[in-house]
């Protein structure tokens, strides 16, 4: 990690940049392999799975009694620890639910707002180094609750197939429309629907490069995506009453998730650095993902600040997928926030937590996107539509000015749909 005490606002830019790929090199992969899936479908499906993944797929659905045996393939601890995970995921995104909304806005016009779930969605698991079942759970659950009707997922296979903890993970979730199926090559048979994968109207998940590039292509073809979403970031704010030895811990189950990954310590006491630095150095070594961390670190950065509102200034520009405030001044810190995927407040409460387990949801906007954009919850697979009534007293007495308005703006249709009707009822 490089360090910097105090940087100047106008040096931030530089502190902020993420290690983001340049895509223009990945845009023609992309180009080719959705041309090729739109054409030929599972056929081209098979032929790229087969050379990016290396793994021959003569099956591209999951066939059904692959989730019966999940459970036999896993321990009882991973069944408890995922059975408890659901348990709060759902409660949290049950919650989220709301009432129809109904008000009249004035006397003789009701207005009223429905949501409806999106009908058919797609979910991409990544797999390569680390098969990301807790993202079933993340994406599943509130689809699940939303009441898509039909949800597809997409992951790849290693040698021996689909990894048991997805397989029981969907089953869980009441997922049977699971493709062996990664990459590009997913997203596109997603976008446009194959022999065996159906097209969707919405895809979300994270993924590599690749997948992010290919997530954007998709919006291209009617088919909506969750947020921009790179490499996993956190940001941590310490001061001396937190722990350096979780904060250390914190950093480094960030940095583990890829090579491309970016950590930043905000420091509001200059042992602090010294002192998670130290940390980082004896935990790093008894990492088996400790090569892949240790890359991920050079990309990272801590900074000393000597003010606090300074230093909140700073993770505001910066705009963490993950933040965590390990500090006294909680009210600034916390309160203070207003660009952060999800936060996590206090020496006890551990990323990893979010990541799997509490109830949150773990797919957040990166790369500053929390600026715009919020990570996965129950709204995201629903859309919103509008209603309205309006009576013969109502369009009378709204009516005139709507005809106002219509008339300023030279819509003389509009207008005149107004027009006839108060000539009737004027009229007897």
């Amino acid at each position: 990690m490089r360090f910097t005490s105090n940087p100047d606002r106008s040096t931030w830019q530089t502190f902020i940049q993420r290690p983001t790929a340049d895509f223009s090199s990945i845009e023609p992969i992309v180009d080719e392999i959705f041309t090729a899936v739109q054409k030929n479908g599972d056929t081209a499906v098979r032929v790229y799975s087969e050379k990016f993944d290396k793994v021959p797929v003569a099956d591209v659905m999951l066939a059904q009694d692959a989730f019966a045996n999940a459970q036999s393939e896993l321990s009882p601890e991973l069944i408890r620890a995922i059975d408890v995970a659901y348990e709060n995921i759902y409660a949290f995104h049950k919650a989220q639910q709301t009432d129809v909304v109904r008000l009249d806005t004035q006397e003789g016009v009701s207005c009223w707002q429905v949501k409806k779930p999106i009908d058919k969605v797609g979910i991409y698991i990544p797999g390569g180094t680390a098969p990301l079942f807790s993202t079933v759970l993340m994406l599943a659950i509130p689809a699940q609750i939303a009441g898509c009707n039909e949800i597809v997922l997409c992951t790849p296979p290693n040698k021996s197939g689909v990894p048991a903890a997805i397989r029981y993970a969907a089953q869980k979730c009441g997922i049977n429309l699971v493709a062996q199926v990664g990459g590009i090559q997913a997203i596109a048979a997603m976008t446009f629907g194959t022999e065996s994968i159906p097209k969707v109207y919405k895809i979300f998940g994270p993924g590599n490069q690749f997948v992010t590039v290919a997530k954007q292509k998709a919006t291209q073809y009617q088919t909506a995506i969750d947020m921009p979403a790179g490499p996993s970031e956190l940001l941590v704010v310490a001061d001396a009453t937190a722990n350096p030895k979780y904060v250390a811990a914190d950093l480094l189950s960030q940095a583990e998730h890829g090579k491309d990954s970016q950590v930043i310590l905000v420091a509001l006491e200059e042992n602090i650095i010294k002192e998670v630095t130290a940390e980082i150095e004896i935990q790093l070594q008894q990492l088996p993902r400790k090569d892949i961390a240790q890359a991920a670190l050079e990309n990272s950065v801590g900074l000393y600040f000597d003010t606090e509102q300074e230093a909140l200034d700073f993770i505001n520009e910066y705009g963490p997928e993950h933040y965590i405030a390990c500090v006294e001044n909680e009210d600034l810190f916390v309160g203070g926030i207003i660009n952060a995927g999800s936060v996590f407040i206090g020496n006890y409460t551990p990323e990893s937590a979010g990541d799997y387990a509490s109830g949150t949801n773990h797919t957040l906007p990166t790369n500053g996107y929390t600026k715009q954009y919020s990570g996965v919850n129950l709204d995201a697979f629903l859309k919103a539509i509008t209603f309205q009534r309006i009576s013969a007293n109502g369009i009378k007495n709204l009516g005139p000015h709507i005809e106002a308005m219509a008339a300023a703006e030279g819509l003389d249709a509009h207008k005149n749909a107004v027009s006839l009707r108060l000539n009737d009822l004027n009229n007897g």
